[in-house]
C-alpha cells in the first residue's frame, strides 16, 4: 500500500467521522438533558413495575448508552426485579448503535426498523423467561440506585458529560472506521463481507459474539459493518441484542452467583441467535 493511498484512507476516515460529529454532539446533549431531569423517575418506575417489568424494560432499554442495563443488573443482583425484566433490558439495549445511525441522516429509517424488532424480541422473551424462571424478586429487598457505577453520568450540568461522551465515541469511531476503510481497501468490501460469512447462517453467530464484548466499541463496530453492507439486518440484530454494554460487567461484579451469570449470558446469546434466524426467514 502506497503512502498516498494511506493518506487518502485517513482523509476519508476523518471526513466521514467529522460529518457525523455535529449529530453525535446534539444527540448526546439531548440525551443528557433527558436523563438529567427524568433518570431517577424512570429508574424507580422500572424497579416498581412488577409484572409489567419486561414491557417497561423493553421500551426504556432502547434509550442509547448502557445506563439502564447497568441499573437493572444491580436491581437483579439485589433481587428487586425478575430475570425476564433483566433480559428484556439487555435485549433492547443497543449501547451506542442508535446514536451512530443518527449520525447518518440517510439511514434514519433503519433506527425505527431496528427499534421495533428489538422491542418485540425483548417483550416476547422477557415474558417467556419470567414464565419459566423459578427465581423471582424478594419483596423485602430495597431499591438501591447504582446506575452511576458505570461512570456514564455525572452530577451537575449537561454540557460537560455531553462533550465527554462525544469525544469518547468519536475516538472509537475514528479508530474503527479507519480500520474498516483500511481493510476494505486492502481486500475489498466484497472480500470483507465474505470473511464475515455474508449470506451465511453462521454470520449471526459471529455478530452475537462481538456484541457480548462489554464495550461500546462492539456496538460501534457492528453498526458500521451493517451500514457498509458487510452485515445483514439479521446479523446486526443478533449482535446488538447481545450488546448490553457495561450491564454485563456490573452483573458479574454485583451478582456473586457466577454459574447463574454464565447461564444469563448463554441465554442472551441463544435468544439473539434464534431471533436472527426468525428474521432471516422473513428476509427483513
Amino acid at each position: 500500500m502506497t503512502v498516498d493511498l494511506l493518506l487518502e484512507i485517513i482523509k476519508d476516515t476523518l471526513t466521514d467521522c467529522l460529518n457525523i460529529l455535529p449529530f453525535l454532539f446534539l444527540a448526546f446533549l439531548l440525551l443528557e438533558a433527558v436523563e438529567h431531569h427524568t433518570n431517577e423517575k424512570i429508574n424507580k418506575k422500572i424497579a416498581s413495575s412488577g409484572k409489567a417489568g419486561p414491557a417497561a424494560g423493553a421500551i426504556l432499554g432502547c434509550i442509547p448508552q448502557c445506563g439502564f442495563s447497568v441499573f437493572c443488573a444491580n436491581l437483579f443482583s439485589s433481587g428487586v426485579i425478575t430475570l425476564g425484566t433483566l433480559m428484556a433490558v439487555f435485549l433492547s439495549t443497543s449501547d451506542e448503535a442508535l446514536i451512530i445511525i443518527l449520525g447518518h441522516p440517510g439511514q434514519a429509517a433503519e433506527i425505527f426498523k431496528l427499534l421495533a424488532v428489538k422491542v418485540i424480541i425483548a417483550l416476547v422473551f422477557g415474558y417467556a423467561v419470567d414464565f419459566f424462571a423459578k427465581k423471582h424478586p424478594s419483596p423485602e429487598k430495597h431499591i438501591e440506585d447504582h446506575c452511576r457505577s458505570c461512570g456514564c453520568h455525572e452530577h451537575g450540568g449537561i454540557l460537560k458529560p455531553a462533550i465527554k461522551h462525544t469525544v469518547k465515541i468519536m475516538l472509537f469511531l475514528i479508530a474503527i472506521v479507519f480500520a474498516l476503510n483500511f481493510f476494505a481497501e486492502l481486500v475489498g468490501i466484497d472480500s470483507l463481507s465474505k470473511i464475515l460469512l455474508q449470506n451465511s447462517a453462521f454470520q449471526p453467530l459471529i455478530a452475537g459474539l462481538i456484541g457480548l464484548i462489554p464495550n461500546c466499541a462492539a456496538s460501534i463496530l457492528l453498526t458500521e459493518l451493517y451500514l457498509k453492507g458487510a452485515l445483514s439486518f439479521a446479523s446486526v440484530t443478533a449482535g446488538l441484542c447481545t450488546a448490553a454494554g457495561a450491564g454485563l460487567i456490573v452483573l458479574f461484579k454485583e451478582n456473586r452467583n457466577i454459574k447463574e451469570n454464565l447461564k444469563i449470558v448463554a441465554l442472551l446469546y441463544l435468544i439473539s441467535i434464534f431471533s436472527a434466524g426468525i428474521i432471516s426467514l422473513f428476509s427483513l
